[in-house]
């Protein structure tokens, strides 16, 4: 007489139901990458064939309002004026070794004025990165 068990254990593992879900959180994981934007200021920066990669410490931006109005803004702090970036980076870079700064300007923004910025930044031992677009 052939006595039959009613239940047989498997021992076998399926790993697909684990690789739909790192299918998945890759996904999320790209596409929240891609969401992340460092500069929130909108500006229109001009174009370039030659990238820089240089790490900048903080940033400077200069946004045009139109009829020669300007706003000036330390990473996204709106700081009033010329003297204000200065008196920002003072206080931001200060005890930095070599500090580097990436100024961010409008493409519409006068060359006085970024070459204002640019005199701040050399009459304080500042290294100046110009942004582009590529």
């Amino acid at each position: 007489m052939a006595i039959k068990r009613g239940s047989k254990v498997d021992c076998s593992y399926s790993g697909s139901s684990m690789t739909d879900l790192m299918f998945l959180l890759l996904i999320f994981m790209i596409i929240a990458t891609t969401l992340i934007n460092p500069n929130a200021i909108k500006l229109m920066l001009p174009k370039s064939a030659n990238q820089l990669k240089d790490k900048a410490i903080t940033t400077v931006s200069i946004k045009d309002n139109g009829s020669n109005r300007y706003t000036y803004y330390v990473e996204l702090e709106n700081v009033g004026s010329r003297e204000g970036i200065e008196r920002a980076l003072q206080k931001r870079l200060e005890g930095q070794e070599e500090p580097t700064i990436s100024l961010h300007a409008d493409k519409s923004v006068e060359w006085d004025e970024i070459v204002q910025v640019m005199n701040i930044a050399k009459d304080n031992g500042y290294k100046l990165i110009a942004a582009t677009q590529p």
